[in-house]
């Protein structure tokens, strides 16, 4: 998985080639672009480059995704009932396939984002740590 975030993606490396005992960081990872994807379908139906575009502008160009990590995990939601997915007309007036959140995905948003909040909040504590 590619999933730019500032230096994170460095840490996720690391991670990745650090051995069984930590829990696998691509699915932390994972589970962040899925979140990321759910909530700018939330706002509303937009296709894949419209995405990455609109994740690469809100975010002030810190988050980037590659179409390698991006398609396959709009396929996953797709497949878990989360989005919806429609070809339609794009802006340049080419065949693009729409996404949209369905009510199932936007209960698995909710859930998503609590945690996420736990999980950056506890993570956010230790970081902020005056001694240890």
């Amino acid at each position: 998985m590619y999933l730019v975030l500032g230096n994170l993606v460095v840490a996720v490396l690391i991670f990745e080639g650090a051995g069984e005992r930590l829990s696998k960081p691509s699915d932390l990872v994972q589970g962040t672009l899925d979140l990321l994807l759910l909530k700018i379908l939330a706002l509303e139906p937009l296709n894949g480059f419209a995405i990455s575009q609109r994740l690469k502008r809100i975010s002030g160009d810190v988050l980037q995704v590659s179409d390698g990590s991006l398609y396959p995990a709009l396929h996953k939601l797709e497949q878990e009932g989360w989005i919806n997915a429609e070809w339609k007309p794009s802006e340049n007036h080419r065949r693009a396939k729409f996404y949209s959140l369905t009510r199932l995905g936007r209960r698995q948003l909710e859930k998503e984002a609590g945690n996420w909040n736990r999980l950056s909040a506890a993570i956010s504590h230790v970081v902020q740590l005056k001694r240890a």
